[in-house]
């Protein structure tokens, strides 16, 4: 009986990404915009904020709406927070979400730390260009 068990549990677990959803090109290409500037603002490069009504344009024109601007916005909160270990809501949580975000994270993140007054200068005005940042 343990045995049947631990192999419907490892099925399960092998399984699980097999089940991930995956991101239509156009939340890929949303997501990665979203993290890039983010990690632009974590980096604390100077002379650039949030420009939230451009980030929700932005996504409804790439994703056909804002409500799914807003929904892929709420799932990257959700995955930071996870991430973090900080409470989030369950229900907006998308594993698909959360792993493309870690991957475009660490990739900026290292450009950043390597080069980051050039790194910061052309993420920052990229992230200006698409409305998702904006200069003081």
């Amino acid at each position: 009986m343990k045995l049947k068990l631990s192999v419907a549990i490892l099925a399960m677990i092998v399984s699980r990404p097999a089940q991930a959803a995956t991101l239509t090109d156009a939340e890929a290409a949303f997501l990665d915009q979203m993290v890039i500037a983010s990690v632009v603002l974590e980096q604390r490069c100077d002379g650039y904020e949030v420009d939230g009504s451009g980030s929700v344009q932005l996504g409804a024109r790439l994703l056909g709406s804002p409500d799914a601007a807003m929904a892929m916005i709420d799932a990257y909160a959700a995955a930071i927070k996870a991430r973090d270990g900080e409470s989030y809501d369950p229900a907006k949580f998308r594993p698909e979400v959360s792993d493309a975000a870690s991957r475009t994270f660490r990739h900026v993140r290292t450009d950043l730390i390597r080069n980051p007054k050039r790194a910061c200068a052309e993420y920052g005005e990229a992230s200006v260009d698409r409305g998702l940042l904006r200069r003081y």
